[in-house]
């Protein structure tokens, strides 16, 4: 089902809940996915900042700290989730035992991956799916901690300009630019 998108425009809203299933924080997020390599990522509260590739480039704006962040963007060895998202999947059924908890009738389908490896962070990692469209992920981590993406207003295969993966960091912020450091969404 994730290889059938070809580009995603969807409103998210994270949550982090803490092992004793407290809401540590909620965001809500713009993102849109173009494949092979368009990635976008804009946190809109409680804590703006965007996130942007277009493959090649990755930019981490951060407006508070009036600083963007620029590195070279290798899609292999990014976090499980930007992988997910981005619709590179190639490895998933090497990394994770992948299971059908729904029956292929029902409007609603979840998979289920558990980790192959024992020093993975994730203890297990659910992809739903309502009408064919994503409808959330949930991230469970070794420690107890829950990362809910909720995905709603969702469009799949629409067009997308090249240029909504593209930044150009406004005048007068501070430009880091590094080596290769991999994406973190939660």
């Amino acid at each position: 089902m994730l290889g059938n998108i070809e580009t995603l425009v969807a409103d998210v809203v994270q949550l982090i809940v803490e092992s004793d299933g407290g809401v540590l924080e909620q965001s809500e997020i713009q993102m849109l996915l173009k494949k092979p390599d368009g990635f976008y990522w804009e946190t809109l509260t409680p804590f703006p900042e965007l996130i942007v590739t277009n493959g090649s480039t990755l930019w981490n704006y951060q407006p508070d700290l009036e600083q963007v962040v620029i590195e070279a963007w290798d899609s292999s060895r990014s976090e499980l989730a930007a992988q997910l998202l981005s619709g590179n999947i190639e490895s998933l059924g090497g990394d994770y035992m992948i299971d059908s908890i729904t029956s292929v009738e029902s409007e609603h389908q979840e998979f289920e991956l558990t980790p192959r490896s024992a020093d993975s962070i994730y203890q297990i990692i659910s992809i739903n799916f309502m009408h064919d469209e994503m409808e959330s992920i949930y991230l469970n981590s070794k420690n107890g901690q829950q990362t809910v993406w909720r995905f709603e207003n969702v469009v799949r295969n629409s067009a997308i300009d090249d240029a909504k993966f593209q930044f150009v960091p406004p005048e007068n912020i501070e430009i880091i630019e590094n080596g290769y450091a991999p994406i973190i969404l939660c």
